[in-house]
């Protein structure tokens, strides 16, 4: 008797059939916008739509190229309202690096920010801790339309009004990182942290060390999140964005468009180069993402 063989199932069957459905379903939206951007104005507003594109174009991605331009960096002076202006580059380019910059920065700085104030509450005995759990959980049902009149009014008397980090400092404070990194810290054992303490490691060093490591999938969970949160925040980005040289690059595709008609083309093709950053992101940390979900269920 052969017991290395695996026993096919119904089950196993369905399960794989289902899964390639739904994988199809889910993935349908990222080619129609690619092969959307490859497609001539005639094919894309065409009353029977082409699954299949019989004619490829690159006349998209070229109005998407060559309509504007806008320097490919600006490097404010402190202190003045002076600036060094780079070379020259497509709008697209420059709204692109707006948008990875800002995403980047709102992940990073999320990640350090939700970790660290997410194991404090979960592991340090301090008076008051629950009060600001309680507040920050109920922060997360709070919509952000509440709070846009004051979150103007603070950001213009920073000066950061239409500059990017106008949109970056308010994702900073995520309440639903600091709830996610909470709970992960919950799991860390204390054993781990007391001989940590035992062997003269500092606060610093211990958070580093011990504490990081551990909550390592969870990082990776709230890395996606708040990289894609950030890259689709379509209201802050159109608040707190005016001017050509600072948009991103979902509002620049919105500024490139006619008063009485909507060229699909370069909408799609905007879309898919603004896919692009994602798709990299996710590959990065999939694994750390799955992880985190996995530790999730099983605490759960």
């Amino acid at each position: 008797m052969n017991t290395g063989v695996k026993r096919v199932t119904a089950y196993k069957v369905v399960s794989v059939i289902l899964l390639i459905l739904f994988a199809i379903l889910f993935a349908f939206p990222l080619y129609w916008i690619i092969t959307g951007a490859l497609k001539t104005p005639a094919a894309i507003n065409a009353t029977t739509p082409e699954w299949i594109p019989h004619e490829f174009t690159l006349r998209n991605f070229q109005v998407l190229f060559t309509k504007r331009s806008a320097p490919l960096y600006e490097l404010p002076i402190p202190f003045t309202k002076l600036k060094v202006l780079g070379a020259t580059a497509p709008a697209a380019i420059r709204w692109l690096l707006n948008t990875v910059f800002m995403a980047v920065m709102a992940m990073l700085l999320t990640c350090v920010t939700a970790a660290a104030a997410g194991y404090a509450l979960a592991k340090k005995r301090f008076r008051g801790r629950y009060v600001i759990f309680s507040l920050i959980v109920a922060a997360m049902a709070l919509p952000k339309q509440v709070i846009l009149i004051p979150l103007i009014r603070e950001i213009s008397a920073l000066g950061l009004y239409d500059n990017i980090w106008a949109v970056i400092f308010p994702t900073v404070g995520w309440p639903f990182g600091v709830f996610l990194m909470k709970q992960f810290s919950e799991g860390i054992p204390g054993e781990m942290l007391e001989a940590a303490r035992i062997d003269g490691a500092s606060e610093l060093r211990t958070f580093t060390s011990v504490v990081v490591p551990i909550i390592k999938p969870g990082i990776g969970a709230l890395a996606i999140f708040t990289f894609i949160n950030s890259w689709n925040d379509y209201f802050m980005q159109l608040i707190m964005l005016t001017s050509n040289s600072n948009l991103t690059i979902s509002l620049g595709i919105a500024t490139m468009q006619a008063e009485n008609s909507t060229d699909y083309g370069l909408i799609m093709a905007g879309a898919a180069l603004a896919s692009v950053p994602i798709i990299i992101v996710f590959l990065i940390f999939q694994k750390y993402f799955t992880q985190g979900i996995t530790m999730g269920a099983v605490k759960g």
